[in-house]
């Protein structure tokens, strides 16, 4: 039989990589798209021709009960929110309402319709914020520091409390960074891939970045996304912690990249203190013991093999 898959937030670097992955398997995958953001379907590439959209606001709960019930999903990835967390200070409210909003009224229209639809809800480390022990696993404590952060707990928690009182598949996955090239250039991997192809090719001279000592769990999209799936295919709904388990430096991002090219960081590199951010996190790293065993799921792509391929692409990118 083939499955229908709806993911919400499919012009984002997950809902393309996700799409691939889904199609791979054969599913026939729709992508609920606000009006508003029909111009990004660009991003899709090649996959556009391959998904089907189904144009809705995400904010119409009227809207997605339709949607729900005229696509009968088996399965439901709720991907929509902002992409850059700084941003989230901007509009709080317009953030909380895309990000909980939506998951709420997702999974009030899965209950409303009488579906047996998987759900999977996007969490985010994030959520950990203020951590006082590392790594993070299913059982640490939240703290949220940022407006994105406390939308995505809250979304996080309601799609509990509709698991527990409704009895829905519902689940979800605290994702740690995971990149690729696809990603915008105001997120500091692609900002370093993007400008070290720049001065890789005599395009650019220097690149400024703020704290050089700030530490991410960074991993490749294409691994995190097949996290994901592995969650629905479950016999149980359950909260996953995925990421790579290990700590990096912006230093030694930077410095990974610039070998990338065969340069030395150190003589272009400037450090502005206007960059540096005061929510800034230096222990969040994943605990991914429950994956591993319950899903069989660990990253494959290395941080080394994920920024070649990010300053690659950009450097063809640059080239075309």
């Amino acid at each position: 039989m083939i499955k229908t898959a709806l993911i919400t937030g499919i012009t984002g670097q997950d809902g393309y990589y996700l799409s691939h992955l889904l199609l791979n398997q054969n599913y026939r995958v729709f992508g609920l798209v606000s009006p508003h953001r029909q111009t990004n379907l660009s991003k899709l590439g090649s996959l556009a021709d391959n998904v089907k959209i189904y144009t809705v606001d995400l904010r119409d709960a009227a809207g997605l009960l339709t949607a729900v019930e005229q696509l009968q999903p088996q399965e439901i990835y709720n991907l929509a929110a902002p992409s850059f967390v700084p941003d989230s200070w901007n509009d709080p409210l317009g953030t909380l309402d895309l990000i909980t909003g939506t998951a709420t009224r997702l999974l009030d229209a899965v209950r409303q319709v009488g579906l047996s639809t998987r759900f999977y809800q996007a969490s985010s480390s994030e959520m950990f914020g203020d951590v006082t022990t590392a790594p993070q696993d299913e059982e640490t404590h939240f703290r949220p520091k940022n407006p994105y952060a406390a939308a995505k707990l809250h979304a996080h928690w309601t799609m509990v409390h509709h698991r527990q009182r409704y009895g829905l598949f519902a689940c979800s996955g605290i994702l740690y960074n995971h990149e690729s090239p696809l990603r915008p250039p105001q997120f500091v991997t692609r900002k370093v891939s993007l400008a070290v192809a720049k001065i890789k090719l005599g395009l650019a001279q220097t690149l400024e970045m703020g704290n050089l000592d700030a530490q991410r769990d960074w991993g490749f999209a294409g691994d995190h996304v097949n996290a994901m799936w592995r969650m629905l295919q479950a016999n149980q709904p359950e909260e996953y912690v995925i990421g790579t388990g290990k700590l990096h430096s912006v230093r030694e991002l930077i410095a990974t990249a610039f070998d990338c090219v065969g340069l030395d960081w150190e003589k272009y590199v400037i450090v502005n203190t206007n960059l540096l951010r005061a929510d800034e996190h230096f222990q969040l790293v994943a605990n991914l013991s429950k994956a591993k065993n319950k899903l069989g799921w660990e990253p494959k792509v290395s941080f080394e093999q994920l920024l070649e391929n990010m300053v690659k692409t950009d450097l063809e990118y640059l080239n075309s």
